[in-house]
């Protein structure tokens, strides 16, 4: 059976995506087109990410710019070198490098902190003593507002001892976590006060013992 023709050749992008990048480059919106493939190292890859691998790392050589290779680690409980090492592998096997692109979340785990720090002396997020289960109640539905934590309006000095007492691996996994002070009432559901900080004691595949507070999402 004869193989089907290829695709007419129109010179023109060959998706959206592509006329989007194309239309950027043509006006010199930037000088180099990045882009990057972020997977959480908590599993092998499947048909999906390689989907996204393509994409990612096929626009960037395509338009002569750069794919990152970024490793969202901010849980320990679930990464290990191995996935790590497997994702590596696979992106190779696709026919992609990233060369001197590879990152990790983790490399950042000390300015994130610091930054924490720097919120919480701003008044801008709080330790809070409630369970997941009970953040979850309060924080509402689509279409009905949140409540406060009774612990919202803990001043400075106390949120910013506690936090650095959490930080030192003084309180077991759960029992805190640090929330951005943003509005409970909010109509998006995703800005009441989402937890940025809570504590995992476990070990990174990265960071080692390092930390027992990691960020979230």
């Amino acid at each position: 059976m004869a193989e089907p023709d290829p695709p007419p050749t129109t010179g023109e992008p060959a998706d959206f995506i592509r006329e989007i990048v194309s239309d950027d480059v043509r006006a010199g919106r930037h000088q180099t087109v990045v882009t990057r493939f972020p997977p959480e190292p908590n599993g092998y890859l499947h048909v999906g990410h390689a989907k996204s691998i393509c994409l990612n790392f096929g626009i960037a050589r395509e338009f002569g710019g750069r794919c990152h290779l970024r490793f969202d680690d901010t849980n320990p409980l679930k990464e290990e070198q191995e996935y790590i090492d497997s994702i590596k592998e696979d992106v190779r096997w696709l026919g992609f490098e990233w060369g001197e692109h590879l990152y990790n979340a983790s490399d950042y785990f000390d300015q994130l902190y610091q930054w924490a720090e720097l919120l919480v002396g701003q008044g801008l997020a709080y330790v809070d003593d409630q369970s997941a289960d009970q953040i979850r109640e309060t924080r509402g539905t689509l279409t009905e507002g949140g409540r406060d934590s009774p612990y919202r309006n803990r001043s400075v000095e106390e949120n910013l001892d506690l936090f650095r007492r959490m930080r030192g691996g003084e309180f077991p996994d759960g029992a805190r976590v640090l929330r951005a002070k943003i509005d409970m009432a909010s109509p998006n559901i995703n800005l009441r006060d989402p937890v940025m900080y809570r504590i995992l004691h476990a070990r990174h595949p990265m960071t080692g013992d390092k930390w027992c507070v990691y960020p979230g999402y």
